[in-house]
């Protein structure tokens, strides 16, 4: 599938961003993995586990949710999917998720909820463009965040906020009904999807950032991420505190360059060359006009915004040189409810 480019100027150089609206299909989502949480206490618990009100969620709906140490930092982070009453999904980073499950296990003790690692029954499967809208049909939902059950295929679909003005969905279902998705509809890249989440601005922890971020640090009280009213969950207070007394001075932002870029990398600012200015918290190639990995790269870096009019360089002060792209929201700054 050929994609046709747009040009995004930079202070580097020109860099072509692919024009996605040209996207159609289904990738497998090998890199995300799936907890499963059931039984009479799942919401209540995973309620006072999570930064998310997961006690008055329907199954209509899909949230995202942190799961922070007591220090307030991020251990995971899940898109939390009720497919039925006293079941949930919680979708993760593949390699994050046996420590997250085995660290949630430790809470259980006497609430009846049983927490697997999903794998063996499900699977995720990223849809895009106007083939896999067609292949939905009613479930096919508009709304960010909405979620449906797919009857034909015995799964459940979660509509992913646009990317670039293409519309995305997450479809979690039976292992043998993903394999017969992926054959009724065209390939995508899974290189493309990555690069597409990073452009969402929507972040997932990954092994090298577990407990590197509060979640504001990741804007994820921006994106639906963080319910300030639910009530006691670990690492609350911290969260809290950020929010309300001002304490966090960094956010997460786009950056591009042309230089592989890494999660976990450390970038630097010009302006204070000496100690690094962020973390890069994900990352991926930008897709050629062909769907495959080009020699341009998008990263979310979580940075100390007083470094946002500043060059940025990725792994020390004399690194490759990085440039300020723009985020879907708006991200704000400030010395307050920051």
């Amino acid at each position: 599938m050929e994609l046709t480019t747009v040009m995004i100027m930079t202070p580097m150089q020109d860099i072509q961003f692919p024009d996605v609206k040209a996207l159609n299909g289904a990738v497998a989502l090998s890199h995300l993995g799936i907890i499963s949480a059931e039984g009479a206490d799942a919401a209540s618990f995973l309620h006072g586990q999570l930064s998310q009100d997961v006690t008055g969620q329907l199954t209509s709906q899909a949230r995202l949710a942190a799961f922070c140490s007591a220090k307030g930092r991020m251990l995971a982070s899940f898109v939390v999917v009720k497919p039925q009453t006293d079941t949930f999904w919680l979708v993760t980073d593949a390699q994050v998720l046996p420590a997250a499950l085995k660290r949630l296990s430790m809470f259980v003790m006497r609430a009846k909820a049983r927490l697997s690692d999903a794998a063996v029954a499900l699977s995720a499967v990223g849809l895009m463009g106007s083939t896999a809208r067609e292949w939905l049909g009613d479930a096919a939902l508009a709304e960010p965040w909405q979620a449906n059950p797919h009857a034909p295929s015995g799964g459940q679909v979660v509509r992913l906020p646009d990317v670039l003005e293409v519309p995305r969905w997450l479809w979690i279902g039976p292992v043998d009904a993903a394999q017969a998705l992926l054959q009724a509809l065209p390939a995508l890249p899974l290189t493309t999807w990555q690069w597409l989440d990073v452009m969402s601005g929507v972040v997932r922890i990954e092994p090298a950032t577990v407990e590197q971020f509060v979640p504001q640090m990741v804007n994820y009280e921006l994106v639906g991420g963080v319910h300030f009213q639910k009530g006691c969950y670990p690492g609350q207070e911290v969260v809290a505190r950020s929010q309300y007394r001002g304490t966090l001075k960094r956010r997460t932002f786009l950056l591009h360059g042309t230089e592989p870029i890494q999660a976990g990398q450390e970038v630097f600012s010009a302006a204070d060359p000496g100690q690094p200015a962020g973390m890069v918290a994900n990352a991926a190639a930008m897709p050629t006009p062909d769907g495959q990995p080009g020699t341009a790269f998008s990263a979310l870096v979580e940075l100390k915004w007083q470094a946002l009019d500043t060059g940025w360089h990725l792994g020390s002060a004399e690194g490759p040189a990085l440039a300020l792209g723009a985020m879907p929201y708006e991200v704000p700054l400030g010395t307050s409810n920051d």
